[in-house]
């Protein structure tokens, strides 16, 4: 099957297309897309991938699903649009930032400028019915977002992987902590922030740890 996705992931995750699973996969969302509306954009359901070769990846910040609402999704997790209002997980994931660095808070929730710097902000499903959050999960979509973290976790070293909240920890159980630094808390949502995230300097550390290992650190 031939996917339109950067080409150092398709040379990966080729495999991955042929499945059965992904067949399917590939059936639903078309049919969702031709009578609905889902988000993002069906231009834009890789974008996390083609803005992070495989090869540039140094973090990968793990999500839930796209934002469900008009104009927010662009194929990166926790991102919306420039002039978008930026929603409330957002607002907390910049707040610690700047308790943790120093960095204030900027005026937009686009983050294409972590995902040229390598970090690849993956949806574990990549995408979802207008106004239904989790609508489109348990379709094949997370078998292959495991997929992508298996082979980041296998082929690659010292990479800083973010899981935020249980949903994002399950999704990296399978991680070698001797490879990889794993980073862990609540999720940035206002319902779990102030019983973790907030203080969790997870931000910091990552950048200290690229040091470590040769890595230019990330611009945050």
């Amino acid at each position: 099957m031939d996917v339109r996705i950067d080409e150092s992931w398709k040379a990966r995750l080729q495999d991955e297309f042929e499945k059965e699973y992904f067949r399917k996969l590939t059936g639903f969302v078309r049919e969702a897309y031709r009578c609905g509306t889902v988000y993002p954009p069906a231009k834009l359901i890789f974008h996390a991938f083609d803005r992070c070769p495989f090869d540039r990846v140094k973090v990968v910040i793990v999500g839930q699903d796209p934002y469900h609402e008009p104009g927010q999704a662009h194929g990166l997790c926790f991102s919306v649009n420039d002039r978008v209002q930026i929603p409330p997980s957002l607002v907390n994931i910049y707040k610690e930032i700047e308790n943790d660095l120093g960095i204030p808070i900027p005026p937009s929730g686009n983050l294409e400028r972590w995902a040229r710097q390598g970090v690849l902000l993956l949806n574990a499903t990549l995408t979802v019915q207008a106004h239904r959050a989790a609508s489109h999960q348990g379709k094949g979509w997370e078998t292959f977002t495991d997929a992508v973290i298996r082979h980041l976790a296998e082929e690659r070293e010292h990479l800083v992987f973010l899981l935020w909240g249980a949903y994002a920890q399950r999704k990296g159980e399978g991680i070698d902590a001797n490879k990889h630094l794993i980073l862990k808390s609540p999720h940035p949502s206002p319902l779990s922030a102030h019983r973790g995230f907030f203080g969790n300097k997870h931000f910091s550390q990552a950048n200290a740890y690229l040091l470590a290992h040769g890595e230019k650190p990330i611009e945050w």
